[in-house]
């Protein structure tokens, strides 16, 4: 028995770990088209389909083996590069970037300043995608052409002061729906049961609350809240 454990576990460990890339992206043909490129062209075994954002942080979530995460800014549920900013944070060997047909200077320098591994411009040619991306995956960062020609400030925004409003007006409806299950006094996987999203989506969530309200721990954000909403 133990020698056939042992011969299994060989044969598994002589086996190439297989590839997975997640693309989050609400238009269903760009999203067929660029998994293409990905499977033919950069040879990755598994590309994950999602349709927005809180899915996409699902399946990141459930599947530990993925390897690049390309992101539409227009989906639903994206709160911008900021929302990105915590996946990048939270999967630290994983290269995230945007791909959007939103290509302002403003998206592109916000992208690098919130440290993701690149903005691709949805206009870009077919080659000069599978370009980017072998520079992303490589570990390198991409800036499109269009901003080339200036430097981009890389260098994190401050924000100026805001009113109770603005500052809640600032949260995506998900993060709305955590906030309200911490000022509850739920646990991650109450909150989770409760709006059917998988854990570590949770704490992807609260890593961004945190952020946004500028807090340190669960505490401190409840009542920070508790003081915005009453």
């Amino acid at each position: 028995m133990r020698a056939a454990s042992q011969a299994t576990k060989s044969i598994e460990m002589s086996q190439p770990k297989k590839t997975s890339a997640l693309i989050a992206d609400d238009h269903g043909l760009y999203r067929v088209g660029l998994r293409l490129l990905l499977e033919d062209r950069l040879g990755f075994d598994q590309v994950i389909e999602t349709g927005g954002f809180d899915e996409a942080l699902d399946r990141l979530a459930d599947t530990p083996a993925i390897k690049l995460a390309l992101f539409d800014l227009s989906m639903p549920g994206m709160g911008g590069p900021a929302s990105l900013a915590v996946v990048r944070a939270s999967y630290p060997e994983l290269k995230v970037a945007v791909i959007s047909g939103q290509e302002d200077r403003a998206n592109v320098e916000a992208s690098l300043a919130h440290g993701l591994h690149g903005f691709i411009p949805k206009s870009l040619s077919d080659d000069r995608i599978i370009s980017a991306l072998k520079d992303i995956l490589a570990g390198k960062n991409f800036v499109p052409p269009v901003t080339v020609a200036k430097a981009v400030s890389v260098a994190p925004a401050v924000l100026p002061s805001q009113s109770a409003g603005a500052v809640m007006e600032g949260l995506t409806p998900r993060q709305r729906d955590v906030l309200a299950g911490i000022v509850r006094g739920l646990a991650n996987k109450e909150i989770a049961r409760e709006l059917d999203i998988a854990e570590g989506t949770v704490k992807i969530h609260l890593a961004a609350l945190f952020s946004h309200f500028d807090v340190r721990n669960r505490t401190e954000l409840a009542t920070r809240a508790q003081r915005l909403m009453g």
